[in-house]
């Protein structure tokens, strides 16, 4: 069974993209494997705290993730 674990920013999506998201990635493994597992894909979402991630050896907050999202 599909097991999907995904990282996003403590606050980043709201509940109803969250949901969303879920929903769209749980679709997308269906159609690229078989619709039979549908019903058996597990999508988690964890959400990490400001200054916990890092990307090129800086670290990063949500607040830098919305302004590469403005450019």
């Amino acid at each position: 069974m599909p097991y999907i674990d995904i990282k996003v920013f403590k606050d980043e999506l709201t509940s109803e993209q969250a949901s969303e998201l879920i929903s769209k990635v749980t679709d997308a493994v269906a159609e690229v494997t078989s619709e039979k597992l549908r019903d058996v894909t597990w999508i988690t979402i964890d959400e990490v705290k400001d200054g916990h991630w890092g990307v090129g050896g800086n670290a990063l907050a949500l607040s830098d993730v919305k302004k590469i999202m403005e450019s």
